[in-house]
Order: structure tokens, then sequence, then C-alpha cells
């Protein structure tokens, strides 16, 4: 069900964002009374799903989930409609336009993208507000793993500054997208009460761009290891284990923290363990038994449950420009990703992936707040791609209109039919790659 849940919220959030960018090329179309032939959620070859004539456009749901697509009326697109370019011009077709009208046409899908992923982080800082963690709030500083202690952090550091950027939010993510995309040359760090500036080694660009690394957390909030529940198909039900009991050793080992203790039980497979529990100023000792995984059977206190998480609220006026903001940086962020993929310091195969890795960004349970952050992601990219000046693309026509208005002379239509085909190769091209890492990834698994 989890993976049925992660396809359905795939398939929702495109259809918004396909349905969404067609009509922002739709209502231009019509303003300018352009005919439009064909209005289409999902790709048709040979039948549609479903479909319906209204006036003189064909409202349908194709079957092959790609995106969709508007055939407008004397014009060289995806559809390689030649025929009708043979044709003498009429007043209705999109050649027969000025080129300010066609490129307010061409635009519109890219625009529709862009406000569309602006509004959407609006109306949710509106409605959810932005919860954070102080960096003062993660009292016992942060747990590291091998790739953080190689990079000079240590447990129980507290991470205050990244180059002469104060971090007044904990956030390991920003850290790394700071080390990744502008380079970021130094860590700040309090160990023992005492401020250390850490260098950071150019490695670590490539490392942490890589896929292996995608969801990486480089550091996490170093908590203590407190049962949550101990639920009644645990192994340990009748252990004596209570909900606020905190671990503090195991087998006369001290482990004071979640790391600690995790290492130790995920190391013991079908065993018998002492637990030392601190409950209520007293403390115990506990038998428990790991399953064959290295597990007790128990949920545990998070971060969320041992600091205070504070939660900024916004009014419906401070949410417009504060979201907007939010995905202009995530736009600016993207942007700064491709510049490093073609100054060769982050691998295209490393950044690159097709319908599969973005399904891996759904929750396998529904959540509304991920699926609606997700698709305001997916929104910015996607206008983002669709500017670029590849012929087929929306960026591809934009080019050769702003050609046209500079010099003034209009490209041919053969010319025109000939690039939107090379370009047409190339975008079939790069997706097939992008979906061909996603089944090299599964391969290697």
């Amino acid at each position: 069900m989890g993976t049925v849940t992660m396809i359905a919220g795939l398939i929702l959030s495109l259809s918004i964002l396909v349905v969404l960018h067609e009509m922002g090329h739709f209502i231009p179309a019509k303003l300018f009374k352009t005919r439009v032939e064909k209005f289409y959620l999902f790709f048709d070859p040979y039948f549609s799903l479903f479909k319906k004539k209204i006036g003189e456009t064909e409202y349908g749901i194709g079957w092959l989930p790609l995106g969709g697509y508007v055939k407008i009326s004397g014009m060289i697109d995806e559809s390689m409609d030649t025929e009708q370019m043979k044709e003498e011009p009429q007043p209705w077709e999109f050649r027969s336009k000025p080129a300010w009208q066609r490129l307010v046409i061409m635009l519109g899908g890219v625009t529709v993208n862009f406000i569309l992923g602006g509004f959407i982080f609006a109306m949710m800082l509106f409605a959810y507000g932005e919860k954070y963690l102080p960096t003062e709030s993660a009292k016992y500083g942060i747990t590291v793993d091998s790739l953080g202690y190689d990079m000079g952090l240590r447990n129980g550091d507290v991470v205050i500054a990244i180059d002469t950027m104060k971090l007044k939010k904990f956030s390991s993510s920003f850290v790394k997208k700071e080390i990744v995309l502008n380079n970021a040359k130094n860590l700040t760090v309090r160990r023992d009460g005492k401020e250390r500036r850490l260098s950071i080694d150019p490695k670590f660009i490539n490392l942490l761009s890589s896929y292996d690394y995608k969801n990486f957390n480089l550091y996490a909030p170093r908590i203590h290891f407190i049962i949550k529940d101990v639920p009644k198909s645990s192994p340990n039900v009748k252990s004596g284990l209570q909900a606020d009991d905190r671990v503090v050793s195991i087998n006369g080992t001290p482990t004071l923290y979640h790391h600690e203790a995790y290492k130790i039980i995920n190391a013991s497979r079908n065993e018998v363990l002492q637990l030392g529990i601190e409950r209520d100023g007293r403390k115990l000792t506990i038998p428990v038994k790991t399953n064959d995984r290295g597990k007790i059977g128990v949920s545990l206190k998070t971060q969320l449950d041992q600091f205070e998480i504070e939660r900024q609220a916004y009014t419906f006026a401070q949410s417009f420009p504060a979201g907007f903001s939010k995905g202009y940086n995530f736009l600016a962020d993207q942007i700064k990703a491709f510049g490093q993929m073609f100054r060769g310091k982050i691998k295209a195969s490393d950044s690159l992936g097709g319908f599969g890795t973005i399904t891996k960004l759904f929750p396998e349970t529904w959540d509304w707040e991920v699926f609606w952050n997700i698709t305001a992601m997916l929104s910015l990219i996607l206008g983002f791609m669709n500017l670029l000046p590849i012929p087929a693309l929306d960026g591809g026509h934009v080019m050769f209109l702003i050609y046209e208005a500079i010099t003034g002379k209009k490209l041919s239509d053969k010319f025109m039919e000939y690039a939107t085909l090379v370009g047409f190769v190339l975008v079939i091209a790069l997706l097939l790659y992008a979906n061909g890492l996603d089944v090299w990834r599964w391969l290697k698994k």
C-alpha cells in the first residue's frame, strides 16, 4: 500500500501541474482568438481514455501519463502536424498572430508554474506556519557518522555558523546545501565550551551531491534513548518496559544517548540484553530480547518530543512575500545546481532521475503538507525545465520568437519543423537517460 500511495501522490501532483501549465497556454490563446484544437491531460497516441468536444476544442485524458498538451492551430509542436502548415495561414492560427502575442502564449505555461509554486508555498506557510528547532535548543549537540567525522565534526559539537552565516535554526540540510551549491569553506562549532573553525575539504562537494548521499543528513541532534510506547505486538510487551523509560546502559555499558544505545542493540541479533533504565528518579535493570534484525519492538521519542520546537506563524498578508521568497530561493538553488553540474563539480548521473526518483519523494502514508510541499517544488522545476532553450520545449519557441522580435525576420515553417523534431529527439533521449539511471540504480541494489 505504501508504494500505491506514493504513485497516487505522483499522479495527482503531476495531473494538477500539467492541467494548470496547459491552461497557461490555453487562456492567452483564447484571449488572442487563436484556435485550440485539443486540450489533453496525458498523451493519447492511438486512443484516449476520455474525450469530449466543446465548441472548437476537444478535451480529453490520454492513457500515457508523461505530461499533457494543447494543440494550437497553425503551430509546429510535438504533434508534428505538418499537413496543416502546407495550407495558407488563417487569421485564427498561431502563425498569423503578432510575435508579441505568440510570445505571451508560449510563456503562459511556465509563468503559471512559477506563480503556482510561490502560491503553494505561501498557502502552506499560512496554514501550517514554519516549524524549526533553534540551534541552542539542541542542548546535547549533534551526533555524526563516519562522513561527518571525516569532515571534522564530533559527537556533542554545536554547529553555530557556516562561513560567516550564523545558524539560528538547526538544519543539517541547509549546511549541506551551502557546501554543495555555494562552496562553503568553513564550519564553526562549539566544542567543550570553546569555538572552533573547521575547514571543509572540496571533496565533500562531490560526495554530498552524489546519488548515494541524496537523502543523507550530515548530522542530527543528539537525543536520549527514551521509550515512547511498547506496542502489544512487541516481543517485549511483558518485559516491564514503560513509556518515558530512559535507557542509560546496556549490559553495564553506559549509553547516555540514542546513537550509543542503537549501535549496541542493532548489532545484537536474537539475544537477551540487560537494559539499565531510569524511571521517576529510580534505576532499574530490565532484560529484553532482540529479534533477528536487531530490534526490541518499541517506539522511541524523537527530537520533536525531547526538544522545544518553535513555530513561526504567518498572517495571510505575510505568507505571500515569504512564500514567493521561498520559491525564488528554491529556484535559485536549482539554477546553482545546474551551474555546478556544467562546471563538473556535480555529476549529472548523480543528480538526474526519472519517474522512480520523483515517486520516492512522496511518503508511503498520505500527508497533505508533504504533498503540497513536493508539488510546489515540482511546479518550479517544471517551469525551469520547460524554459530551457530546447526546440520542442516552451523555451525553444521563446528563443525563436525573441530572435524574430529582435531581427524582424520570421523563421520558416520548414526550419521550425526540423528544429522541433531535433528538440523532440533530445527530450526523449533525456527522458530515457533519466529513467535508465533509475533502472540502473535499482539493479545495483
